[in-house]
């Protein structure tokens, strides 16, 4: 996968960031994207265990403000001084 540089809506330049979901008990972690359907589970809130698991990277365009976020395999990494980095 090529790392995005333009954004799809205005060719505006995206920087590199994250989106933070609140986890056990309020702490702050990245967001992952799960394979599947919802599960709820009483317990644990929604039933992950056997399930593909990917971390969800986040781009922001400087010009509109859209976001792009990407999970995979091929999700292209960002250091965390938010520069672009192949790997």
């Amino acid at each position: 996968m090529m790392i995005p540089r333009d954004c799809l809506r205005c060719h505006g330049r995206l920087e590199a960031g994250f989106v933070v979901d609140h986890g056990h008990y309020g702490s702050p972690d990245t967001q992952n994207w799960f394979s599947g359907t919802v599960e709820r589970s009483f317990w644990t809130g929604l039933r992950t265990k056997g399930r593909e698991k990917h971390e969800v990277t986040t781009w922001r365009c400087t010009k509109c403000g859209m976001l792009e976020s990407y999970a995979g395999p091929q999700n292209p990494s960002v250091a965390v001084t938010g520069k672009w980095s192949d790997g």
